[in-house]
C-alpha cells in the first residue's frame, strides 16, 4: 500500500486552542454563531432601525430575558458589530447603535431573514411532505 503524502484539505473548521475559554472554533466560525445566533440576529435587525436603549430594545425584540440580551449585547460589542454609548447622566442613560461592520452583518442577517419570510409557504409545504413521509414509513415499519 502506498502511502501518499498529499495535504488534505477539510471544509470543516479547524479547531484552535482557546485560551480566553471560547468554545475552541476557528474565529471566523465563532463570529458566524454571534450573528447568527437567536437573539443576535433580531438585536442586529433592530438595530438597523435606529439606536435603542437597552429598555426599548428588550420591548422592540420581545420575549427576551435581560440576562440573554445583555451577553448577546456584549459579545456583538466585543466583536465589534454593537456600540455601546453610556452618557454620565443621572438616571444613567446608554444607548446601543450599530458600528460600520455591524451594518454590513445586519444587512446580510437581513437578506437571509427576508428570504426566509418569503419562503415560508414552500418550507411549510416541504415539513407537511416529509412529516407525511415520515409517518408512513414509520406505520410500514411497524
Amino acid at each position: 500500500m502506498a502511502v501518499s503524502n498529499a495535504r488534505v484539505v477539510s471544509t470543516q473548521p479547524a479547531i484552535t486552542n482557546d485560551p480566553n475559554g471560547g468554545e475552541g472554533m476557528c474565529p471566523h466560525r465563532l463570529v458566524l454563531e454571534h450573528v447568527t445566533s437567536r437573539w443576535g440576529v433580531l438585536v442586529l435587525i433592530a438595530l438597523l432601525e435606529r439606536p435603542y436603549r437597552f429598555s426599548e430594545l428588550r420591548r422592540a425584540i420581545g420575549r427576551v430575558s435581560e440576562k440573554m440580551l445583555t451577553q448577546t449585547l456584549q459579545t456583538l460589542e466585543r466583536d465589534g458589530l454593537v456600540h455601546r454609548d453610556a452618557k454620565p447622566v443621572i438616571p444613567p442613560r446608554v444607548d446601543y447603535s450599530l458600528t460600520d461592520l455591524g451594518r454590513e452583518a445586519a444587512e446580510q442577517v437581513r437578506a437571509l431573514a427576508s428570504w426566509t419570510r418569503d419562503r415560508m409557504d414552500e418550507v411549510q409545504a416541504a415539513r407537511r411532505t416529509y412529516d407525511e413521509a415520515r409517518r408512513a414509513y414509520d406505520e410500514a415499519r411497524a
